[in-house]
């Protein structure tokens, strides 16, 4: 905590010395570039986690208010370990649920039963309804790249994989997008991917779009 406030106090003078050497090695052109692309990871990194933190203390304090006018044991235990699992995407709300749960069931099965119903009700909201209005388009890919990006940081480094695995995978696979679509310009080719949904092949001279034939049904 103390270097961390240490850091925070100076974090404009550390800026400006490390232009100085990022100037003072690389190119201006290239610099400029790396600059770019320090600031978008940056914002990725902080939209999302930030996102994520806001939306996962809401969930946290619902939990806590709902399990205690239903009189659940252990209110504080259960609402934190909900509200810090909450964070990871996708499988952070069965994380938390499972052990929440087996520990209300030692107290009450039918507490139990309740409690599950209700944490399936409040994860469909925060997926739904909360979590898309914090969140936003802090994201930007679809739900297959946030699951698998989760899976292989989950596999690669455990829990912090699977907390930082979605900025992660976002700003690479930003970073592949913008090249693709570099790339793409260069050749003089379509750039929006609606156009390539139906296509057979793209002429080599006339970089005309040959569309598959529909077969017919005998």
């Amino acid at each position: 905590f103390v270097v961390a406030c240490y850091v925070l106090s100076n974090m404009e003078l550390f800026l400006a010395k490390a232009k100085m050497v990022l100037y003072s090695i690389f190119p201006l052109r290239s610099s400029k570039r790396i600059l770019k692309a320090i600031r978008f990871t940056d914002t990725a990194f902080m939209s999302f986690i930030s996102g994520k933190v806001i939306d996962s203390a809401i969930i946290g304090v619902i939990c806590y208010i709902c399990c205690a006018i239903m009189r659940m044991p252990y209110v504080v235990l259960v609402s934190v370990v909900v509200g810090v699992t909450n964070i990871i995407p996708v499988f952070g709300p069965f994380i938390g649920a499972v052990p929440t749960a087996l520990i209300i069931l030692l107290d009450s099965p039918m507490k139990c039963l309740i409690y599950v119903i209700f944490i399936l009700v409040l994860q469909q909201i925060d997926g739904n309804i909360l979590g898309p209005k914090i969140l936003g388009s802090s994201i930007g890919i679809n739900g297959f790249w946030v699951m698998f990006s989760i899976i292989l940081g989950g596999g690669l480094f455990g829990f912090w994989g699977m907390l930082l695995g979605v900025p992660v995978f976002v700003v690479i696979y930003t970073a592949l997008g913008k090249l693709v679509t570099k790339k793409l310009v260069k050749r003089d080719l379509p750039t929006d991917t609606d156009e390539y949904m139906n296509i057979d092949h793209i002429d080599p001279v006339t970089r005309e779009i040959i569309a598959k034939e529909k077969t017919e049904d005998k």
